[in-house]
């Protein structure tokens, strides 16, 4: 689809003649006062050219629409209204505009190919079909019209009609294999599949020596699933010239097409070896290549091996280093992975995708050492200011780092850039900041930030988990902390942390009974084998006056490795004792 700005401005040249409104108008009256207002319509028609030429639209706009006033029947002001009102994305006003330009002045060329050009993107297509088949009529000469009255055809539905229309477009200007794979696809959609293939068997009569037009042919007959004849002119490439880098790739098709996988693959290696064949389609080829080979189970071994050819013969390409990079991970090539994407981003800085890729290398070992990782995100920063996670993950390591109020601030720098209308984002960077502040013993702040999430985004379960879990520690408004956990809970019924929480308000509001019936469902969906659980349900025993089963359920978590004086009071006194909350 054109883009009609540009189509105006063509337009608007073709138009060009400075013979003066006046003469163009409508005018009978012949009096002081008309003249008068014919020489101001002048002045505010070219002013508004004048303007709209420097880019000025809106003051442009504004002389148009003062012509307008002066004579509504000038048809040259309709047509640069009509296109201000295009740009404003007012295709109504606009085509209605056209429509009366037209009318106002019924042999102009120019505006009647804008008005069946506009009609025919809007969807009106009888009326642009009527107007194209007058403009052909009126200027045969013009076999671009054709075309056009082809497509408004095609469109409709009227497949016969637009391939008479190539027909002639094609008397005119000759044999050409876009108007054949047009007529092809047309008589395929009316299901004249013999004509349809006749079509391209005319350019290899007229071209019997280009390969590309056998190529096609045989590509075509894959795609209908012929495949004889498809392998008939894929042989005919290889008797005119064997090492066509495209006929191994229609090979490979083919003997996917019948089943042979292996000779398929093989085909695939040939051609990524075919010095002919640019890098731009070896690097497609290569990715088929690797899947072939997984689905197939074969050895892996030789895709190394491409990889490195390709690289020493292409050190410049990126597209091909972030790929053999990718492939170096998947293999748990860390080491060798990174230095692929070093090198992408020392070729091209400006390739976010390999520092996207070297940032999730350093995320692995952040947790014990997130110095790598900072750094990174730091220099992404300065090279991509308005992407967000880089904040994110810089924040993260300052909070490993124990620097909570860096953390805090980069946060809030984030939040800076991301776009408004990602609320889930925004969410997330406010719920993270409340998980700071409460870390920081600030729950003030924690709760504020996590009601600010909330706002964004009121099904944020990592929020309501942590917020409702938090205000039981706190022994407050517990009302709406079984709110926001009832909620986790009916989002994800399966999470055996959310599951526990919902259990935890019951504890502390008392209800032992639901406490305990939510407790035993996490255990159940409980994957992680989380000693929390454990803990959390010998409490819930205790209160419920069991006290044997309450003590088997506090060792069984100190077996599975939690830590706590509290909970080792509790198993030598047999006796609950509440944890201190942060």
């Amino acid at each position: 689809m054109k883009k009609w700005s540009n189509i105006f401005i063509v337009l608007a040249v073709i138009l060009g003649g400075l013979c003066p409104l006046s003469l163009l108008a409508d005018s009978h009256k012949n009096n002081k006062i008309q003249v008068k207002a014919n020489r101001k319509l002048d002045y505010f028609y070219y002013e508004g050219l004048r303007m709209k030429q420097k880019g000025q639209i809106d003051d442009a706009f504004e002389l148009f629409n003062r012509a307008y006033e002066i004579d509504s029947t000038a048809s040259a002001v309709l047509y640069e209204l009509s296109s201000c009102y295009k740009e404003l994305e007012r295709d109504d006003i606009s085509v209605d505009l056209l429509t009366k330009a037209v009318k106002h002045d019924p042999t102009n060329f120019t505006y009647q190919l804008a008005l069946a050009t506009m009609q025919g993107d809007m969807g009106k297509l009888t009326e642009s079909t009527k107007v194209f088949k007058k403009l052909t009529h009126d200027y045969p000469e013009k076999s671009i019209l054709f075309y056009y009255l082809a497509e408004v055809l095609a469109k409709s539905g009227d497949h016969q009609g637009a391939i008479d229309a190539f027909n002639a477009l094609e008397n005119d200007i000759g044999l050409n294999d876009q108007i054949v794979m047009r007529k092809y696809m047309l008589y395929q959609a009316m299901g004249k599949h013999k004509e349809a293939f006749a079509e391209v068997e005319r350019l290899i009569k007229e071209y019997p020596k280009q390969t590309h037009y056998y190529l096609m042919l045989g590509d075509l007959y894959l795609k209908a699933g012929e495949n004889e004849k498809a392998y008939a002119n894929f042989k005919e490439v290889e008797e005119l010239d064997p090492t066509d880098p495209h006929l191994v790739i229609s090979l490979a098709n083919y003997y996917e097409a019948i089943g042979n996988s292996e000779t398929a693959i093989t085909q695939l290696k040939s051609a990524l070896l075919n010095e002919r064949l640019n890098i731009k389609m070896k690097v497609e080829i290569l990715s088929r290549y690797i899947n072939g080979l997984r689905q197939a189970k074969k050895d892996l071994s030789s895709v190394d091996d491409l990889f490195a050819t390709l690289t020493t013969q292409n050190p410049e390409n990126t597209q091909l280093r972030n790929m053999y990079g990718s492939w170096l991970q998947s293999q748990n090539k860390f080491i060798e992975a990174k230095e692929q994407f070093e090198t992408v981003t020392e070729i091209d800085p400006t390739q976010q995708e390999a520092w996207n890729s070297l940032l999730h290398l350093a995320l692995q070992g952040a947790d014990e050492n997130p110095t790598e990782m900072m750094q990174l995100c730091k220099h992404c920063i300065t090279l991509f200011p308005k992407s967000s996670e880089y904040y994110f993950y810089l924040a993260i390591g300052y909070y490993k780092q124990k620097d909570l109020k860096k953390s805090i601030q980069t946060y809030k720098e984030g939040l800076e850039v991301i776009p408004k209308e990602n609320t889930g984002l925004i969410s997330t960077f406010y719920g993270q900041i409340g998980d700071v502040y409460y870390e920081q013993g600030d729950m003030k702040n924690a709760y504020a930030m996590y009601d600010e999430a909330l706002v964004y985004n009121e099904k944020n379960v990592l929020v309501l988990n942590n917020y409702s879990y938090f205000l039981t520690l706190d022994k407050k408004d517990l009302d709406k902390a079984e709110r926001m956990s009832a909620l986790c809970v009916k989002l994800e019924p399966n999470n055996s942390t959310y599951l526990d929480t919902y259990a935890w308000v019951f504890f502390v509001k008392g209800n032992y009974t639901l406490a305990k019936i939510y407790i035993k469902i996490a255990l159940e969906k409980d994957a992680t084998k989380n000693p929390e659980l454990y803990d959390h349900y010998g409490d819930i025993l205790y209160m419920k006056g069991d006290i044997e089963a309450a003590v088997e359920q506090w060792e069984k978590a100190k077996e599975m490795g939690k830590v706590s004086k509290v909970l080792d009071y509790k198993i030598k006194k047999k006796k609950y004792k509440e944890e201190n909350p942060k």
